[in-house]
């Protein structure tokens, strides 16, 4: 799984290093306190995947943590690939070897599995007599480990409990709950299904996928084309293969194997190389395997079938196929983290959370329908999904070891209904807030800020907006890198980045198709991409006047408001339409350019070529020009009035000369006012909203003359709607938050 090449493992040396940076006072602590002696059972490749990166961060620790290692179920068998081996070379000393398998491959043959291995594990871990048993999971070899260490009052630390799956392994999975003292889970839904279950909230640890924590950082390897060849060929390339991977369902063994027939026929019609993996020991494999042999699928020139795959390995070949098939968890976890598509079968991943790159085929009766569903989703790229964990797991669960109190009562506490609502605890390691990462990339200033779910700025950071596209690539990288690192110092778990930017956006791919004049080198720019790459992070772009609108109708006026318009009046004038909770976007991503509302057929030039348009006469640049003109004839200053020489002429000074009775400011600021009303009267007559926001500077100035406008010229049917001033300190932020915040909480399937 992880490779040993050198005298101590990359992922063992990074541990070590976290443990080398701790401060002198808390290591002599330590040295003080009993080290936590942690029993580790592994049953299968795949669980290894889920408990290895523990391993190493035990092992890395021994001024705290004593570990040993139990090796038994599938992971001693020739036909699964004899995977003990993987463990070895990862340089962990098996205490016990338990063979408990008995062969059969049936529903009896897993009752005789549990059974034996109920027989063998006493002495085992009488001899070891750990502190506390890690076991992950819901297969039946972790219920016979969870149910010896309960019976021998052991104290259990169970990963993944509360996930739904919809399988003999829902079953077996909340068994294992009810019997262990302890969770790690992955999700928030996780989480909150433990708590229904009655389960104690403090001895709950929502700490994401411990396997993520190697994949984030381990499937950008540059020798990825390399493992694609070594397992696929020589002239396969990247996003041209597939990877299956499918297993019995217990409840539905007879469907489950007729599937698996019909994927195999969809897979030989639709001609793509293809590495299937062997199904694991549940009963029906044995059928499974009978199907594929029958086929000739070991034979067949675009197949691979293997046994097992490394792990590092495996992850490069998921993170860059073509697309991922079958009903393996890896599917509906591991490949959202790479934005892979998956093709998910059958009923055996029901209830559980998936990324929007996973198109399910419950129903998978035939060949054809399968044969669609690949049609649909090969070569396809979606944004990474962080659903099952953000690449921290493994720190958060020493973390939350180190806490367990020996000297604490044995006996399980339940937390009976009714339930109180999932808001987690007061204790640094479970709170945790949902946040966003918010971008903002103005003429003159790129934002970046840290948002929570409530519409708090956390932590903003603000720095010049380089004039090169190489600069400014490089500076938005670093500025969300530094504030992710800060996220955690603040106790944020970010669920991905929202940008908002001036142009028209194509916000489906994640592309700035032509920017404002402000921002130069800014057009056919891809940001989805790099962000997402560096960050493993999902990500959204959106038009600034797009987020302006929607940052109202999660924290503003417009919550709650199903039709408004937002018009953005600062240095320029725009502005998004919101239809029946929706925002509009046009079919070429245009729609809402509201400053380009032309409301004179022969006005001022306006910076899109055309003249008459709102923004001519209404936006800051406009009326900084007409107060440049006037303070360059002499005429903007009145009595009470001064400017110094080296302050540029602002729009403010225009509103300020109006107000202390300048005739001549006063008049271009009721021909600025006259025209952001009808265009905006031109507005509701064409979408009909129930309000009108203005937002940006000059929103609380226009609000009385647009109010007025709309009661003198709309038709009578538009003139009770409401325009109002926005109350939000900064919308183009908070919109981008706002495309994050209410993604990533609804993605349940």
């Amino acid at each position: 799984m992880y490779s040993h090449q050198t005298s101590r493992n990359p992922h063992e040396q990074y541990y070590l290093s976290m443990q080398r940076g701790r401060e002198p006072e808390k290591m002599e602590e330590c040295s003080r306190k009993r080290r936590l002696r942690v029993c580790v059972a592994t049953c299968n490749r795949a669980d290894y995947s889920k408990l290895a990166p523990i391993m190493f961060g035990i092992k890395a620790d021994p001024d705290n943590f004593e570990l040993e290692v139990v090796v038994l179920g599938s992971h001693l068998i020739d036909d699964y690939g004899n995977t003990f081996r993987m463990i070895e070379q990862d340089d962990f000393d098996i205490g016990s070897k338990l063979h408990t398998i008995v062969r059969g491959e049936d529903e009896a043959a897993m009752v005789e599995s549990v059974g034996l291995a109920l027989v063998k594990l006493p002495d085992v871990l009488q001899r070891l007599s750990p502190d506390v048993l890690i076991v992950h999971g819901d297969r039946f070899d972790a219920l016979a480990l969870a149910t010896a260490a309960a019976l021998m009052n052991i104290r259990i630390l169970h990963l993944e409990g509360g996930e739904v799956s919809g399988t003999i392994d829902d079953s077996i999975r909340h068994a294992i709950s009810k019997l262990a003292h302890y969770h790690a889970c992955c999700t928030r839904s996780a989480e909150r299904h433990l708590i229904a279950m009655c389960e104690d909230h403090s001895r709950i640890l929502l700490a994401g996928c411990p396997s993520y924590d190697k994949l984030l950082s381990a499937h950008r390897r540059d020798d990825y084309a390399d493992i694609i060849k070594a397992w696929l060929g020589d002239h396969v390339k990247e996003q041209n293969y597939i990877v299956a991977l499918q297993h019995p369902v217990t409840t539905d063994i007879k469907n489950s194997i007729k599937i698996y027939e019909l994927m195999l026929d969809a897979l030989i019609s639709f001609n793509k190389k293809t590495l299937i993996l062997f199904p694991n020991i549940d009963a029906g494999s044995k059928e499974m395997v009978r199907v594929m042999r029958k086929k000739g699928i070991e034979q067949h020139p675009n197949f691979r079938a293997v046994k097992h795959v490394p792990f590092e390995q495996f992850i490069q070949l998921v993170s860059h196929a073509g697309c991922m098939i079958g009903n393996s968890s890896c599917g509906v976890r591991e490949a959202g983290a790479f934005g892979t598509p998956v093709i998910n079968l059958g009923t055996r991943q029901t209830g559980r959370e998936t990324g929007e790159n996973v198109l399910h085929v419950r129903d998978a009766d035939t060949q054809n329908k399968i044969f669609h569903a690949l049609e649909l989703q090969f070569g396809k790229r979606y944004p990474c999904s962080k659903i099952y964990g953000d690449g921290n797991a493994v720190p958060r669960i020493l973390k939350f070891l180190q806490s367990i109190d020996l000297d604490e009562p044995l006996q399980k506490t339940f937390r009976f209904p009714p339930v109180k609502d999932c808001i987690s605890q007061d204790i640094d390691h479970i709170l945790e807030t949902q946040s966003a990462l918010a971008v903002d990339l103005g003429g003159t200033n790129l934002r970046v800020a840290i948002i929570s779910m409530k519409g708090k700025i956390v932590k903003k950071y603000t720095q010049a907006n380089p004039k090169t596209y190489e600069a400014r690539i490089e500076l938005i990288l670093k500025m969300c890198s530094e504030a992710m690192v800060d996220a955690v110092r603040c106790n944020c778990r970010v669920l991905g980045v929202g940008i908002s930017t001036g142009g028209r956006v194509n916000p489906q791919e994640g592309v700035v198709l032509h920017s404002t004049k402000l921002i130069q080198e800014w057009s056919s720019v891809d940001l989805r991409s790099p962000i997402s790459d560096t960050l493993h992070l999902p990500v959204w772009v959106e038009n600034d006047g797009n987020c302006a609108a929607l940052a109202e109708k999660k924290f503003g006026h417009g919550k709650g408001v199903e039709n408004f318009v937002t018009v953005i009046t600062g240095t320029g004038i725009g502005g998004g339409i919101v239809q029946h909770n929706e925002l509009i976007h046009g079919s070429t991503f245009c729609a809402a350019e509201l400053g380009h509302i032309m409301v004179s057929l022969e006005g001022p030039e306006c910076s899109c070529g055309s003249r008459g348009c709102i923004e001519s006469y209404a936006s800051g640049l406009a009326l900084q020009k007409e107060a440049k003109r006037l303070h360059d004839e002499d005429l903007l200053l009145v009595e009470g009035m001064s400017l110094k020489k080296e302050e540029p002429v602002s729009a403010i000074d225009l509103i300020n000369a109006a107000r202390l009775g300048n005739p001549k400011a006063d008049s271009i600021l009721r021909t600025a006012g006259t025209a952001l009303g009808v265009g905006i009267v031109n507005i509701l007559h064409t979408v009909n909203p129930s309000l009108v926001i203005l937002s940006g500077v000059l929103a609380s100035f226009y609000e009385s003359p647009v109010q007025q406008i709309i009661s003198q010229r709309a038709l009578s049917s538009a003139q009770g709607i409401r325009v109002v001033a926005s109350d939000l300190e900064d919308p183009a932020l908070l919109g981008a938050a706002s495309m994050v915040l209410d993604y990533t909480t609804r993605r349940i399937y």
